[in-house]
């Protein structure tokens, strides 16, 4: 059962786990579960993505029930009317707040004919403007030597994408040279594998915590919140870093979220 965060006659956002495709998707045409078939056997009734998580960010993941209100949902997030919060783990110490402001070319799925497990691709197309906002929330330095230092740093961030592309929070850290923790594709091999290594942490350190909105029916505002899954707050606790996270994005008791997932 996905965990519902909000329902009315108009939409339902749940809290989708890491490791779940919002859709059916070339990106990994042998799985089978999909967010979107799943809620709506659960519902028993037809829902409508208006936009996506990739499938190892977990966090708050919204649908229309109808096709009407899901146009006018995609139209908001289009026109910058969402405002969406993440928490995210990075390698190195970011400063304490910034902008990345880097244009992104378009990434589109392989086709049907693509090797299992391809990856998306760019696209020719020119770049579209893409803007992500951080703070940094925390940070730590472990006695490990992964690169040419005898210490490895990694800080918690808190993003606020202002454009919506593809892959853009995990291309723009990278961009920036502190890539997700996690990210297999935008990351660094060696940081992931320190973090499987002391923390058995499998799992993209990314999660959609909050987003907010104008109901599009009832004008009334929405503000939709996923606690943290427990994989992801149990490393938190491991680097002592509960107490620089808004509460309300903390489980209230660790099992709010039931994860296959293990950090």
């Amino acid at each position: 059962m996905l965990p519902i965060i909000f329902q009315d006659q108009h939409l339902i956002a749940i809290h989708k786990p890491a490791g779940l495709l919002v859709h059916r998707s070339n990106v990994d045409r042998r799985e089978h579960r999909f967010a979107l078939q799943m809620l709506r056997e659960q519902i028993g009734q037809r829902v409508h993505a208006v936009h996506r998580l990739d499938k190892g960010t977990s966090g708050v993941l919204l649908f229309a029930l109808d096709r009407e209100v899901g146009r006018s949902l995609a139209a908001m997030f289009e026109r910058r009317q969402v405002d969406k919060r993440y928490l995210a783990v990075v390698r190195g110490h970011p400063p304490l707040a910034g902008e990345i402001d880097h244009p992104l070319r378009r990434v589109t799925d392989p086709g049907a004919d693509a090797a299992p497990h391809a990856g998306a691709t760019l696209t020719t197309r020119p770049a579209q403007d893409a803007s992500t906002r951080y703070r940094r929330l925390a940070t730590v330095e472990l006695p490990y030597r992964v690169d040419r230092y005898p210490t490895s740093r990694y800080a918690l961030l808190e993003l606020a994408p202002l454009t919506g592309r593809r892959h853009q929070l995990r291309r723009h850290l990278k961009h920036v040279s502190h890539p997700l923790i996690g990210d297999a594709t935008y990351g660094k091999g060696r940081h992931n594998r320190l973090f499987q290594t002391l923390f058995a942490c499998q799992r993209l350190l990314l999660a959609c915590t909050e987003l907010r909105l104008t109901h599009p029916v009832t004008g009334v505002p929405l503000e939709l919140t996923a606690p943290l899954a427990r994989d992801f707050y149990r490393l938190l606790a491991r680097l002592q870093w509960q107490a620089a996270v808004p509460a309300r994005w903390l489980p209230v008791d660790g099992n709010d979220v039931a994860d296959e997932n293990h950090c």
